[in-house]
């Protein structure tokens, strides 16, 4: 059972054509391949993941789809810098389901502001509710409400919702004038 439609999610937001996106927290890659399908051949996708079995997994992957446009960082997104990506780089910058697993979400979402163009567009997508325990445990779960008001912290103005299915919730944010580091 997929719980996510990747492609779905990312054709509510605004991913220009040869633009240059991160998946923040890639996983498994299926959002990142969604990302490589809207910028295209002269687009660039960094692929960025903590796991490096992850990581290897993705390169696994793009070779299945034929993918040629992804550039591959080991880092731990709670640590300020950790990616390594010129600041005020990106066109756009997804996480999702990534919040729910870590302890510094502030610091992933000031890492993703940072390498934002200034208006560049961030996608969060993240577990509603445990589901019994088919999604996180209840006590990892990030509420809506908590997500929105740490985008709004961090200095993202919330544009919109987007319909990322039953199990999740997607919030369009868009990197202010000026983010607080």
């Amino acid at each position: 059972m997929q719980f996510l439609d990747p492609a779905a999610a990312i054709a509510q937001i605004t991913v220009p054509s040869g633009g240059t996106v991160a998946d923040f927290g890639a996983g498994a890659g299926y959002v990142a391949v969604a990302l490589a399908e809207r910028v295209g051949e002269d687009g660039t996708v960094y692929i960025i993941d903590i796991q490096r079995e992850l990581l290897t997994k993705v390169t696994h992957l793009a070779k299945q789809e034929h993918i040629d446009t992804f550039v591959y960082i080991h880092a731990d997104l709670e640590e300020a810098g950790s990616t390594g990506i010129a600041d005020a780089s990106l066109d756009a910058v997804v996480v999702s389901n990534v919040l729910f697993q870590v302890k510094e979400k502030k610091t992933v979402l000031q890492e993703a502001a940072r390498v934002l163009k200034k208006e560049g567009t961030l996608l969060l997508v993240d577990w509603r509710e445990s589901f019994g325990n088919v999604g996180p445990v209840k006590d990892a779960v990030l509420l809506e409400a908590d997500a929105r008001a740490l985008l709004e912290q961090v200095g993202f103005v919330i544009e919109r919702d987007i319909d990322a299915g039953s199990y999740h919730y997607g919030l369009v944010a868009v990197k202010g004038v000026s983010v607080a580091q």
